[in-house]
């Protein structure tokens, strides 16, 4: 059974998703095409690079998250280094950490930019907040006159991860074409979380797959949603950069009680993530396996009960 997978933004938590691959790979799910924001494009991309749940649970246990939290001394300088950074740097920690693990991950399986993978196989959401725009990566790089087979995966992933204030922005720098009649300064744009814009893009697939009015040739999308199950945790606001902090928190944890209609409800798999926050990189071991088995239990019960629409009829 051939599906399209779109996999939410959430954090850490996204540690969930790979258990619930692993539940709909058993179920006899093939991922012909994936999609992912945030934490979901670290999945989507380990699936196009031809990792399965089963490895990708033995990558998540040889992990330690905390080694994305990586900073210069200075800026570990109780109460005043972490302000400075964001000063200066506009973000708690720099993502390059993050990016360096996925790159090696992606480079095991030979693949390094997207002219490595199928065209069409794998797209990130980021969000271009010079423009105030979505990005569908590879695709929309050619406004900037950018190659889409030419970049790297692992850029990619970073720009979709880069929650605002705690990781940096990435910068990207347009050519050719986009860049004539602009300044220097004006040849860049940040790019930051996709969760900003579209958290869950189960849109996606519905209007870019090629064959999906054609008679015989539907693909059905499957999301993969992380759902709270807790109260919202509440934020202290002792100033602004607190309160920027907050503001961000707010923003990209609400998609994860938002109404979804139920024409795409029932194709999502709905995973519980266990009061677990999207910035908790010091995650103990066992709860991360709890994440872990949490998404293999809903991708257990999703495959268990669901469908695909029948092929239209032919006449």
């Amino acid at each position: 059974m051939e599906i399209n997978a779109v996999f939410e933004g959430g954090g850490v938590k996204g540690i969930s998703l790979a258990g619930a691959v692993q539940a709909s790979e058993q179920a006899g799910a093939v991922f012909k095409r994936m999609a992912g924001t945030s934490s979901g494009s670290i999945i989507a991309s380990l699936l196009a690079a031809g990792y399965d749940g089963e490895a990708m649970s033995r990558i998540i246990q040889a992990t330690v998250f905390t080694s994305f939290l990586k900073r210069g001394f200075l800026y570990n300088t109780a109460y005043v280094g972490p302000a400075l950074r964001v000063l200066i740097k506009k973000g708690l920690y720099s993502g390059e950490a993050l990016e360096s693990w996925i790159r090696g991950i992606l480079k095991e399986k030979g693949i390094v930019t997207f002219g490595d993978l199928p065209r069409g196989k794998l797209s990130i959401i980021a969000s271009d907040i010079t423009n105030g725009r979505l990005v569908v990566l590879p695709d929309d790089l050619k406004q900037y006159g950018i190659s889409p087979d030419s970049f790297e995966v692992a850029k990619a992933v970073r720009m979709s991860c880069s929650i605002p204030y705690f990781f940096d922005p990435v910068m990207l720098r347009m050519s050719n074409e986009a860049a004539k009649g602009k300044s220097f300064a004006e040849q860049f744009v940040y790019m930051v979380d996709g969760g900003l814009l579209s958290n869950f893009p189960l849109w996606l697939f519905d209007e870019k797959e090629e064959g999906f009015k054609s008679p015989g040739r539907r693909i059905p999308t499957v999301g993969y949603q992380m759902i709270g199950k807790t109260q919202p945790q509440p934020h202290r606001i002792t100033g602004p950069f607190s309160m920027l902090q907050a503001m961000v928190g707010t923003m990209l944890s609400a998609h994860d009680e938002r109404y979804i209609e139920t024409e795409k409800f029932i194709r999502t798999v709905k995973i519980p993530t266990l009061g677990i926050s999207m910035t908790e990189f010091n995650l103990a071991p066992e709860r991360s396996d709890e994440l872990y088995t949490a998404g293999y239990k809903a991708g257990e019960a999703f495959f268990k009960n669901w469908r695909p629409l029948p092929k239209p009829t032919i006449f």
